[in-house]
């Protein structure tokens, strides 16, 4: 039966990179549902009282506590840099940006030399 089957590797990346945006959207759902079962645990308690008793006020509270402490989080990973080491490592594994590079050099390096032979033509 797979024999049939043509696997078209465009297809499979295609098919791979809309599994991990789904992914990342199903993450969020995770952590919306882990954060409601910590505040579930809180019930009994007499905060958990407050926030369930009055959850038209406290969602909205706990809705912006959320972005705001993710914003901090990014900002301190972006002053860090741990981004955009991250983006290097990614790029460098990338045979596409590899090629570019490696084009990148050899421009750069011939501009060197004519520039030095142009330095070397011109009477001094």
């Amino acid at each position: 039966m797979l024999k049939h089957i043509k696997f078209n590797k465009r297809s499979l990346i295609r098919w791979k990179v809309y599994i991990d945006r789904a992914r990342m959207y199903i993450g969020y759902l995770q952590f919306f549902m882990i954060g409601f079962v910590f505040f579930e645990s809180f019930r009994e308690e007499s905060i958990g009282e407050l926030i369930f008793n009055h959850l038209y006020l406290s969602i909205p509270i706990l809705f912006l506590a959320f972005i705001f402490l993710s914003l901090i989080i990014g900002y301190i990973d972006s002053k860090m840099g741990f981004r955009e080491e991250e983006l290097r490592n990614s790029s460098y594994s990338n045979p596409m940006f590899r090629e570019i590079y490696e084009n990148l050099q050899e421009v750069k390096m011939e501009l060197q030399q004519l520039k030095e032979k142009e330095q070397f033509r011109k009477p001094h």
